[in-house]
């Protein structure tokens, strides 16, 4: 499954502030709605974008052939969702098995990246093909933010409930009419008043989280938050690398990291 790996390059201002501005929406209702769909960040420690492989959808896209040999990966209801401790990029051994089985249909089954963008979606918001939309997510969070943008974008509802705020609106059709059983629109309200009184993620310092958790550091998540274990994890960072250990992102620790984790 390495043909999924990539550069994994975190989001930049820039990409950020080029979606805010198409979509007219407050800062803190996109970082809300990242922050629920992946937890703040797109890409697992593979370097894979994240992914959840639902199997009613690969059984309605493969006509149901499948369900009665590959129950865990074709079935009408949901479920079958890998666990344990590395569930995350288990969902990759589904989504192989799936693939063995019919490529495109397994790869429109799954969600992607930062904001969990189902695969048959790919061409209704513009890409030639869910391999395309796949390969774009591959390069880095600013092209699964843009993914974002693109499937927000094209439906009235979704762009003027996320300008406004409705929540439940939003919810209905960006996660689906059960949206309620999983609280998806109180977790997007929990977020936004939590950001709008305490400030959006720190770009800059959610970049080196990424990086120092590839590289094998414990940061305490991927927040943009620089909080006890990101300081532990910088200075540990910059007294292996010979740097002046300064508890902060100077420009030589933002250049060291870069070279280190390769992105």
């Amino acid at each position: 499954m390495n043909q999924f790996s990539g550069s994994t390059s975190p989001l930049s201002q820039a990409g950020l502030d080029a979606v805010n501005h198409a979509l007219g929406c407050d800062p803190c209702a996109l970082w809300s709605l990242i922050t629920v769909e992946t937890s703040g960040y797109g890409f697992l420690p593979s370097r894979r974008p994240k992914i959840l492989f639902e199997r009613h959808q690969f059984s309605r896209l493969t006509q149901h052939r499948y369900d009665a040999t590959h129950p865990g990966i074709s079935a009408k209801e949901p479920g079958a969702y890998a666990t344990g401790p590395d569930r995350a990029e288990a969902e990759y051994e589904r989504l192989g098995e799936a693939m063995a089985l019919d490529r495109s249909a397994a790869l429109k089954a799954a969600s992607w990246g930062l904001g969990q963008i189902m695969g048959f979606n790919a061409t209704d918001v513009g890409y030639a093909s869910v391999d395309a939309m796949v390969d774009v997510f591959c390069d880095g969070e600013d092209a699964q933010l843009d993914g974002i943008r693109r499937f927000i974008a094209r439906n009235q509802t979704l762009s003027e409930s996320i300008r406004s705020k409705r929540w439940p609106a939003f919810a209905s059709i960006y996660n689906g009419p059960n949206y309620a059983r999983n609280e998806y629109d109180s977790k997007l309200d929990h977020y936004f008043r939590q950001y709008s009184a305490n400030g959006v993620p720190n770009v800059d310092i959610r970049a080196a989280q990424a990086r120092l958790s590839f590289l094998k550091y414990a940061p305490g998540g991927i927040d943009g938050i620089s909080g006890k274990n990101t300081i532990g994890a910088l200075n540990a960072f910059q007294r292996a690398h010979g740097l002046p250990v300064t508890s902060g992102i100077d420009a030589a620790t933002r250049d060291a990291l870069r070279s280190a984790a390769g992105f």
